[in-house]
């Protein structure tokens, strides 16, 4: 088992600095190597526009902004750092887990867009996806809180990547439900907060709601619905639904983080465990135990 972070640090340079009818190609090679995280896709995927579509850097305008972002990260050792607390993490899971199978990763980081007035503004400049087993993909500005917490987010992405990896949580986009996705949400800050503690580890988007009785009670409402097109507005809220042409439901942003997160600490608890060792705990379990059904 490898945990590979790639140097985007270099080919994204290479790609801001080449002449404008490189870009794209060079953009294309630097995905390749992640092209697998799209397996589930229908047909063929273009790399190009899936990074279009997660906010990622522009090729075509902004470029002195992003190399000086770019260099931003390098003087912060953000590769470095990500790369020592998923080595550090794993070896905290496997204490935990030691049966754990560990797929090879593939972690990709890349600059976001500093032209997506939604990425740098309700998004905070940070979106990631760990949740297809072997690929991690992190989108991030530089914005000091971000650099603050690369540590927490790597270590989040990663708790996704394991419970969804190999003997564990299946994935079923027939059956999933918003509570499955609002619980992994949970675990996965409680792991980076076990690891680096709540001023760190909580993701950023779910910290304003965090103690909001209406909204984790609004949240509690919806976690048996199914249906993937719906759990934008009710994990991420109303604000990221009509980002993404999703009906909203009346929550603010980073609902269903600051929920997840208050049923995962009731579970852990209530059971003495702690979020390594949860890293597979059934979704109806762990809300079942929080809420007391």
């Amino acid at each position: 088992m490898t945990i590979t972070v790639l140097d985007t640090y270099s080919t994204m340079k290479q790609i801001l600095r080449a002449p404008a009818e490189d870009r794209v190609d060079l953009l294309r090679s630097m995905i390749e190597p992640v092209s697998g995280m799209f397996r589930y896709f229908p047909g063929d995927v273009d790399l190009v526009a899936m990074h279009g579509m997660a906010s990622g850097f522009p090729v075509d305008r902004d470029g002195e902004r992003c190399l000086d972002a770019l260099e931003t990260l390098a003087s912060a050792r953000a590769w470095e750092r990500m790369r020592d607390a998923l080595d550090q993490a794993l070896a905290a899971q496997l204490a935990a887990t030691p049966e754990l199978t560990v797929p090879d990763i593939t972690v990709l980081v890349v600059l976001g867009d500093p032209g997506d007035a939604h990425f740098m503004g309700p998004s905070l400049g940070l979106t990631g996806n760990g949740g297809i087993s072997g690929y991690i993909l992190i989108t991030l500005w530089p914005f000091p809180e971000n650099v603050a917490r690369l540590e927490a987010t790597a270590v989040h992405e990663l708790n996704h990547n394991l419970r969804y990896g190999p003997g564990g949580v299946v994935w079923d986009p027939m059956t999933v439900t918003v509570g499955e996705h609002v619980v992994s949400e949970g675990l996965a800050d409680a792991f980076a907060r076990q690891l680096y503690g709540d001023e760190l580890g909580y993701t950023r988007i779910g910290v304003p709601p965090l103690h909001d009785d209406a909204v984790f009670a609004k949240v509690v409402t919806g976690l048996d619905v199914t249906g993937m097109q719906n759990f934008t507005a009710w994990v991420h809220g109303d604000t990221h639904a009509k980002r993404f042409g999703a009906t909203p439901v009346g929550l603010p942003t980073g609902a269903g983080y600051a929920a997840g997160n208050r049923l995962v600490d009731a579970y852990l608890a209530a059971t003495g465990q702690t979020a390594a060792q949860a890293l597979h705990a059934p979704s109806s379990d762990i809300i079942a135990t929080a809420l007391d059904r």
